[in-house]
């Protein structure tokens, strides 16, 4: 099973946007620092996973590394959360990540649920 062109884009350009907000980020905070680094890793694991899946040799492998990409989009909302709610960081970007985010997993997670019935 292959993901789209569509849906592998969309993963590029989320893991770009978080490198965008990265940049952005206040370079004086610490606590900024730290979990902006967090978030780097994990949103561009989203990414990265959405392109192992895309090689999956079977149907488990593929939900194999969706399973990844998920558990990775999960602790990507966690850390945007965190970011927003905790160290105040407020902008357009952000708001665009909070929205795509849970998008991204809600899609993957149909992806995962409907590959699983034809297992």
């Amino acid at each position: 099973m292959r993901l789209s062109e569509d849906l592998r884009g969309r993963t590029k350009r989320y893991a770009s946007a978080v490198i965008r907000l990265y940049v952005d980020l206040p370079k004086h905070r610490q606590e900024v620092q730290v979990i902006g680094h967090q978030l780097l890793r994990s949103a561009t694991s989203v990414a990265a996973h959405a392109r192992e899946a895309s090689r999956a040799r079977s149907d488990a492998e593929f939900c194999s590394k969706l399973d990844g990409l998920l558990q990775e989009a999960d602790e990507s909302l966690l850390w945007l959360e965190l970011l927003n709610e905790d160290c105040a960081i407020l902008s357009e970007a952000m708001n665009h990540l909070l929205i795509e985010t849970p998008e991204i997993i809600a899609i993957f997670t149909t992806i995962v649920q409907k590959t699983r019935k034809r297992i």
